[in-house]
């Protein structure tokens, strides 16, 4: 079973850690065990509880109310408000729910109801995206059970890839391609999916190699494949010198292509890099790049 931090609860559940030492003490909401040294360590069924709890206090249910109910109606609850609404934090944190508990039904459920409501790519931006940048974060901390991590993320790339498949070739004036890949030492490929789904449903041509691609096999598909883009992410823990100079030695080797990178990675690079790298901020900024392409 997992164990999480007072930060992690709060990165999650929306609630503010000062809340809920709060609720912990006046209506007993959770009762974490301590360490030796008195930090709180909080379980799955803590997370639950609490991600249930803001769903429903959100909503205008009291907080001493609802800490008088037992998991099961504040699942009901949940699962009820959540079929009545769009609100894309509440399908985050019912995703999050059903992770835990490992509820496929759930799972698929939640992203169903989320897709006919707001379609298939405004889905996948405001809700499957974040979801997973959460778990990432969680990751990497080692907060989060492996085995939970892996579950949801077979369930995406399998409606990713389901999507990509879909996406019928649309004709370009000037057409336009990616290649798409990760470093030797990455196999976090989710990420580069939600990408190929958008380049594709625009009409990008699309190279997709996937994990652990050795930088040799890069310079000989530019020889077989023209391609004006290059679309990297970094998950796994790396050293920021290392990743500096894995994209310095990208940008020298390709210096005739623009080299997107992105990722939990890259947010510890400091200081300015060559000028054929872009940094890809969010999925949003990587939808306007989309766009800028003629």
């Amino acid at each position: 079973m997992a164990t999480y931090s007072i930060k992690d609860l709060e990165e999650l559940s929306g609630i503010k850690a000062h809340t809920i030492r709060i609720w912990e003490k006046r209506y007993g909401i959770v009762v974490p065990a301590r360490t030796d040294t008195n930090i709180r360590l909080y379980s799955d069924d803590d997370l639950k509880k609490l991600l249930n709890i803001s769903i429903l206090n959100r909503h205008g249910l009291k907080i001493s109310h609802l800490s008088k109910m037992d998991q099961e109606e504040l699942k009901e609850k949940v699962m009820h408000i959540s079929h009545e609404t769009s609100d894309t934090g509440i399908q985050i944190e019912n995703l999050i729910l059903a992770m835990l508990e490992l509820d496929e039904w759930k799972f698929n459920k939640v992203l169903n109801d989320s897709i006919i409501k707001i379609g298939f790519e405004e889905t996948l931006v405001k809700v499957m995206h974040p979801f997973f940048e959460k778990i990432g974060l969680l990751w990497q901390t080692g907060s989060i059970n492996p085995a939970q991590e892996h579950f949801v993320s077979n369930l995406l790339r399998q409606k990713l890839i389901v999507a990509i498949d879909g996406q019928a070739p649309v004709a370009r004036e000037n057409p336009v391609s990616f290649i798409l890949f990760l470093h030797e030492n990455e196999l976090h490929e989710l990420g580069l999916l939600f990408y190929s789904y958008l380049l594709k449903k625009n009409g990008i041509n699309v190279v997709y190699l996937g994990q652990a691609v050795p930088f040799e096999d890069l310079e000989k598909i530019t020889k077989i494949r023209k391609a004006e883009y290059f679309l990297t992410s970094f998950t796994t823990g790396i050293r920021e010198e290392d990743l500096k100079k894995y994209l310095k030695k990208l940008s020298v080797s390709f210096p005739d292509h623009t080299i997107l990178y992105t990722g939990l990675q890259v947010t510890k690079i400091n200081g300015e890099l060559q000028n054929n790298l872009v940094k890809v901020e969010s999925v949003y900024h990587f939808r306007n790049i989309i766009k800028s392409i003629k």
